[in-house]
């Protein structure tokens, strides 16, 4: 089979691989759709565990079946997840599935930027899920975006009628402004320093967008009744977009970290200031199946529209095209591969 073995963001190149063979309770599927995710393009993460073949945004169809399984059948469309929780560790059972040990030591064989995957039992056991006949391949790749979102609304402590900031416009920055304009935010305002995405914010739904080379919390203060920010998501892992959230987000308001930063940065935090004014700090991580599965009727119900962000669907032979235009992110949303 052919895949898009990953070395650097400019060196990707399609090489042809056994098609995995599967065992009791396995399954096999067949790529339909895959996203490019912008962690797939952190190569401070990624180049050290270089070749490899990424992607876990996969719309799939069902070609195998392994002994013993019959929660799904050859031909049924579905959503995988790559990283699956255990559903009984204390963490699990706290609600915190997403930093599960066994979350983080599952994947499924090889990444999604293949013509096949092979799905190891457990994550058959609690991370397939049906796709409706409602939702598209290409939009099947939002899944697991848009999963990660809900989480972090919800961990955040979302509230009708609140004011949100959001610091970049990429991906998960919009689905953020599209869930809080769909869950009854008041104001969503939204800052990036690329025209492309300023714009994307405009059209999903951002109320105000402001340049982030400007003075951020001035201008959120302005578009807000002289108010800042009940909650802030910071979606990108600049220091400087991370300081502007910490002075953005108003008295008794919340700040979630939703990006990583590289790890050698050094982010100031006002400590004082942010205990004074009973400021919450939190992030989340991933998303659990309660999360996937709500995403899936989100979609499928029309609640919210994700077709429109994307805006290159290529060949997987072009898979290295895809990674240089999400990677510069100048002039791409959502880049979606069809192995």
């Amino acid at each position: 089979m052919r895949a898009a073995m990953y070395y650097a963001n400019d060196d990707v190149r399609i090489v042809d691989l056994p098609t995995p063979r599967i065992g009791p309770g396995e399954i096999l599927v067949r790529v339909k759709a895959s996203g490019i995710c912008g962690s797939d393009v952190m190569e401070w993460y990624r180049k050290p565990k270089a070749p490899l073949v990424l992607g876990h945004e996969i719309a799939a169809e069902v070609v195998q079946v392994g002994a013993s399984v019959d929660s799904v059948k050859i031909g049924d469309r579905v959503f995988v997840s790559h990283h699956v929780p255990c559903g009984s560790c204390r963490y699990c059972l706290a609600g915190h599935e997403t930093v599960c040990e066994t979350l983080r030591t599952t994947n499924f064989d090889p990444g999604g930027f293949a013509e096949f995957v092979r799905v190891p039992a457990i994550n058959v056991k609690h991370g397939v899920f049906p796709l409706p006949r409602e939702i598209s391949d290409d939009e099947a790749t939002f899944v697991e975006p848009l999963a990660c979102v809900i989480r972090g609304q919800r961990l955040a402590g979302f509230r009708p009628g609140s004011t949100m900031l959001v610091l970049g416009s990429g991906v998960a920055g919009l689905l953020h402004i599209k869930l809080a304009k769909a869950a009854g935010a008041a104001r969503v305002l939204a800052t990036d320093v690329v025209e492309f995405r300023k714009a994307a914010a405009l059209k999903s739904g951002a109320d105000v967008v402001i340049d982030g080379r400007e003075d951020v919390p001035t201008r959120v203060k302005e578009a807000n009744e002289g108010n800042l920010a009940d909650l802030v998501i910071t979606c990108t892992g600049a220091p400087k977009a991370i300081a502007q959230g910490l002075a953005s987000v108003d008295r008794g308001g919340t700040v979630l970290f939703f990006a990583p930063v590289e790890p050698a940065a050094m982010v100031d935090i006002p400590f004082n200031a942010l205990w004074r004014e009973e400021v919450t700090m939190t992030s989340s991580y991933g998303g659990s199946p309660r999360d996937i599965r709500e995403s899936i009727n989100l979609v499928r119900e029309k609640r919210l529209d994700v077709a429109d962000l994307i805006t290159h669907v290529l060949p997987l032979a072009k898979a290295a095209d895809g990674f240089r235009l999400v990677a510069q992110a100048r002039e791409s949303i959502k880049v979606v591969l069809r192995p």
